[in-house]
């Protein structure tokens, strides 16, 4: 059997990894995500950013500077990488 998924509008933030935007994300994503238990911010090295880490009970989510954060159909968090999030959103009106 094949499958379309149903049409629903979600919320994203884009996480570019600055002092400010991990504010907004942080923001954005609240404490009450269903599906999460903790975010955090995990420092990387001098090459690299960091993380924003999404602990949960599948395991921690790790979106990177560039990803985007979504707040699903039942207010759940989760990382998209740009390219899937591209090629599967589109602006709604």
């Amino acid at each position: 059997m094949k499958f379309r998924k149903k049409p629903v509008v979600i919320e994203a933030i884009q996480f570019t990894g600055g002092a400010e935007n991990r504010h907004a994300v942080l923001e954005f994503t609240g404490v009450a995500a269903p599906n999460a238990s903790t975010i955090y911010w995990r420092s990387g090295t001098n090459d690299h950013a960091g993380e924003l880490v999404i602990r949960t009970l599948e395991g921690d989510l790790v979106a990177s500077p560039g990803d985007w954060i979504i707040r699903g159909v039942v207010g759940e968090i989760y990382p998209c990488k740009p390219h899937v999030f591209d090629a599967t959103y589109e602006a709604a009106d």
